[in-house]
C-alpha cells in the first residue's frame, strides 16, 4: 500500500483536529457549568448525579483531542512550544475555539507550501506574519 502524500496527511491530521478542538472546548465549557452548578449554586443531589458524568467525559474526549494535538504537531513539524500550546488550549475555558483558528490558519498556509514546518515555533511564526 502507498504511502500517502505529505499534504493529504496533513489535511487529515488538521481537520481531527479541528473537529476535537471543538468537541473539547464544548465539554470544557459543560464542565465549567457543571461546577458552577455543583460548587457555586448547590443544586440537589438529583441534579448532581445528572450532570455526574461530565467531568469523566471530558476527561476522556481530552485524551483523544491531546492524541489529536501531537498528531498535526507532530506531522507540520512545529516547535515544541506550538505543542504545549495546543495542549493546554484544551484545558483553559474558551481557549481552544481561539486557538483553533489560529492552528487552522497557520497548518492550512503549510499545507499549501507542501511541506512541513521543520520546528517552526510560535515566535517564528508570529516574525513570519
Amino acid at each position: 500500500m502507498a504511502e500517502k502524500a505529505w499534504p493529504d496527511r496533513a489535511a487529515g491530521a488538521l481537520t481531527r483536529y479541528r473537529v476535537m478542538a471543538y468537541v473539547t472546548g464544548t465539554m470544557l465549557l459543560l464542565l465549567v457549568a457543571e461546577m458552577l452548578l455543583k460548587y457555586v449554586v448547590g443544586v440537589d443531589e438529583s441534579v448532581v448525579r445528572l450532570i455526574g458524568w461530565i467531568p469523566y467525559a471530558h476527561g476522556w474526549i481530552y485524551v483523544v483531542y491531546l492524541v489529536t494535538v501531537f498528531d498535526l504537531w507532530s506531522t507540520v513539524r512545529w516547535g515544541f512550544g506550538r505543542l504545549v500550546t495546543m495542549a493546554l488550549a484544551g484545558v483553559v475555558p474558551v481557549m481552544s475555539f481561539v486557538l483553533e483558528r489560529r492552528v487552522h490558519t497557520d497548518a492550512a498556509a503549510q499545507i499549501a507550501t507542501g511541506g512541513p514546518a521543520g520546528g517552526q515555533t510560535l515566535r517564528a511564526a508570529d516574525a513570519a506574519h
